[in-house]
């Protein structure tokens, strides 16, 4: 390998760092690293949930890697205490590791009880200082709670006196007093949290909501199906076809998911020209899933704000908010088929099909 290039064309190490992490973050579907800093007591499930939250992170392709006391304690700080002075200086070295790993496009997540509010004061500072994001986690869980999970008896010998210094017994520890996120982990599950600190990372901008999201049915919940059914014998009806029926059927289980319903006309011409939607991250979706619908029917039910699909005299969907625009026909099946010959047999019935789509939220 042979480099060509002046030291001028290298540019400054911040511009460097800044074109690393757009390159990640085309890789990731939009990510970019930062540091999750989970504090709590000792048994408060701090590890517990760092783990699951890299394993959800990693299973996604998104790099993640937690930091916890068996590979800091026993490498990196293996010379520190647990004095004031030493629990100061190791909460210092981590988060000096963490704003590498975030700087190198990884969802560094730390798992420290971290006592002390000028500590992790100081670790937002470091991150932020650098244009990285820092989110402080809460690991909420009563004391009673923790001990009872103590497996390694660390509670009842620092009550008894072998352990000095046990941060809840004999030592403080500093709450937060602002955190970014709070996770009851004595009231939620595990699952239940990692859903929120997701949420948070979407909400955020560090991640995008195409690679986090899970599958979302349509169906109505179980409570409000009489509601519903009552609601969509009230509604304007619109007659669908078998295809559409099947379309409908798609969408309520899932499988097109982020969609929420027929495709918008700017999800249409994604998926047409793109072959994915990219409004919320990329999602690759080649198939473009759309009612057509009639003039008539489209001057009839464009005012509405919701109607009800009809499938042979039998209501199976109510539509809200829709959407109407042209079809575009020729261009939909010169970009699927890549050719728009009438003698294709898909290509002849679907120019048979009507002259507008309506694109809706469903249930």
């Amino acid at each position: 390998l042979r480099l060509c290039f002046t030291p001028d064309s290298l540019g400054s190490g911040e511009s460097i760092h800044k074109e690393r992490g757009q390159v990640i973050g085309q890789r990731a579907g939009g990510f970019r690293g930062c540091c999750v800093w989970l504090t709590g007591l000792s048994g408060a499930g701090k590890t517990t949930l760092s783990f699951a939250l890299e394993d959800y992170l990693v299973g996604r392709g998104v790099p993640a890697y937690t930091l916890d006391g068996d590979n800091i304690r026993t490498g990196l700080n293996k010379n520190l205490g647990f004095t004031p002075e030493d629990r100061e200086e190791n909460i210092r070295r981590i988060s000096e590791v963490a704003k590498l790993f975030a700087d190198g496009g990884i969802v560094a997540i730390t798992s420290f009880i971290s006592p002390f509010a000028r500590d992790r004061q100081q670790a937002r500072v470091l991150h932020e200082s650098a244009g990285l994001s820092f989110f402080e986690l809460f690991v909420d869980s009563p004391i009673e709670v923790c001990e009872q999970r103590d497996v390694k008896g660390l509670y009842r010998k620092a009550r008894a006196g072998i352990i000095k210094g046990f941060t809840g017994i004999d030592s403080v520890y500093e709450k937060p007093d602002h955190p970014d996120l709070v996770l009851k982990s004595s009231e939620w599950t595990v699952s239940e949290c990692v859903e929120k600190v997701v949420s948070l990372l979407v909400k955020q901008g560090i991640l995008s909501v195409a690679m986090c999201i899970n599958i979302m049915e349509l169906f109505v919940p179980g409570d409000r199906v009489e509601a519903m059914k009552a609601e969509a014998q009230d509604l304007p009806k619109l007659n669908i076809t078998l295809v559409d029926c099947q379309w409908v059927q798609v969408l309520s289980e899932g499988w097109a998911t982020p969609l929420t319903g027929f495709m918008r006309e700017s999800e249409y011409l994604q998926c047409l020209h793109f072959g994915c939607l990219l409004d919320e991250g990329v999602v690759n979706l080649t198939v473009p899933i759309v009612l057509p619908v009639s003039s008539e029917d489209k001057e009839r039910l464009e005012h509405a704000m919701a109607f009800t699909l009809v499938y042979e005299g039998k209501n199976v969907a109510i539509l809200r908010h829709p959407e109407f625009h042209a079809h575009r026909k020729e261009e939909r099946v010169s970009h699927v088929w890549g050719t728009s010959n009438p003698r294709h047999p898909h290509i002849k019935v679907l120019l048979l099909f009507n002259p507008h789509h309506t694109d809706t939220s469903q249930h």
